[in-house]
């Protein structure tokens, strides 16, 4: 079994550590941006969040929808989708005892694409700009777990 002080002293380990942070920390402002957009254009999905602006029929106008608010949950939702498989996927790619450089890539290539493709949904920036940038940090996972699949598990 290893233990910690191991696992802290592998430089790939610790480049996944660092560059996961990172991008979770870009996920968690998705959410915090969310809420900034709902409540500056008072836009509230659930009938409980908008009683502070008023009762009864006046409180049901602010349930709606929004270009802006949604565009910012769509961008929110794709990170939920690509760094959850990225963060599994790296993990173990991280422990298989890859090349440092060759790993630091992986994970520059991805944390690059999804900040650009966070980017490319909000501004927002003409295709395929953010297809590019989704296909870049897809690739990067595919790639990952091929390198993972082909050198160090048995199938």
């Amino acid at each position: 079994m290893v233990d910690l002080t191991q696992l802290m002293e592998n430089e790939v380990f610790m480049a996944f550590a660092s560059y996961t942070t990172i991008v979770l920390s870009k996920m968690m402002f998705m959410s915090t941006a969310t809420a900034f957009y709902r409540l500056t254009r008072k836009v509230f999905a659930n009938p409980e969040d908008c009683a502070g602006f008023g009762k009864g029929e006046n409180a049901k106008k602010y349930l709606r929808t929004d270009d802006r608010v949604e565009r910012v949950r769509r961008a929110h939702l794709n990170d939920l989708e690509n760094i959850v498989p990225f963060l599994g996927i790296g993990l173990l790619y991280s422990l298989s005892g890859p090349d440092l450089s060759t790993a630091i890539l992986h994970f520059r290539l991805f944390v690059g694409a999804r900040v650009y493709h966070t980017i490319a949904y909000l501004i927002p920036l003409p295709q395929p700009n953010r297809a590019l940038a989704f296909f870049l940090g897809y690739g990067v996972t595919l790639s990952m777990a091929y390198r993972l699949l082909r050198s160090r598990l048995y199938l």
